[in-house]
């Protein structure tokens, strides 16, 4: 009956509507601790890189079709581009999932590196890695700008189907940019996104 089909929607779990048309990655957050100080590992990408080359980012990439969960291709992703064993990752938590206007879906997961002593960076994949101090964050507010998004319906769009017309009143929105620069090494774009998202846990946390 059409009553017990849609009682089997109880207990469903939801997803972010329209997620099978996008692009979906993993990244990890790594900190590393060291003689009491702690870090936040990054990646330097490789200059021959099509996508963003030279940019700073955290360790992670595309969702494989046969990947079964987003945490394991944080991981596999993470421990290609540093050489490092799965082992030495361990995950302590998902963050929030982003997904920007650019049709993609990011899942970070913060994550503690247990061992750097195997690092051995994929020249491939990555220029080079940076520690960079816990600390620097969190004393030190970024610089933020903001980009401007608004709609640009296609020719083609049915406009007579919609009030107004051409003159529908699409909204328009503002995406804040973070920008933090450590000793001229430039962090921004998603990877400042996710960080900053993390730097204000810490802060509601009381670390400071």
């Amino acid at each position: 009956m059409l009553e017990d089909k849609i009682r089997s929607f109880s207990g469903r779990k939801a997803k972010i509507l329209g997620h099978e048309n996008t692009f979906k990655s993993a990244v990890l957050l790594p900190l590393f601790f060291d003689n009491g100080n702690c870090y936040v590992l990054f990646e330097e990408r490789a200059k021959t890189m099509n996508r963003q080359p030279g940019e700073i980012c955290f360790p992670g990439g595309a969702q494989e079709p046969t990947d079964d969960y987003s945490e394991y291709t944080a991981i596999r992703e993470s421990s290609e581009e540093l050489g490092l064993p799965p082992e030495c990752f361990e995950v302590i938590a998902p963050l929030d999932i982003m997904v920007s206007t650019f049709s993609s879906i990011i899942i970070p997961y913060l994550a503690i590196i247990k061992d750097l002593s195997k690092l051995n960076i994929n020249p491939s994949e990555v220029e080079k890695v940076l520690l960079i101090p816990l600390e620097f964050f969190l004393k030190n507010e970024p610089e933020v700008h903001y980009i401007e998004t608004t709609a640009h319906p296609p020719e083609d769009f049915p406009f007579h189907l919609i009030p107004y017309g051409r003159e529908y009143p699409f909204r328009t929105g503002k995406i804040p940019q973070y920008f933090y620069d450590w000793e001229e090494e430039i962090i921004w774009g998603l990877t400042a996104s996710i960080l900053h998202h993390f730097i204000e846990l810490l802060k509601k946390a009381g670390v400071n």
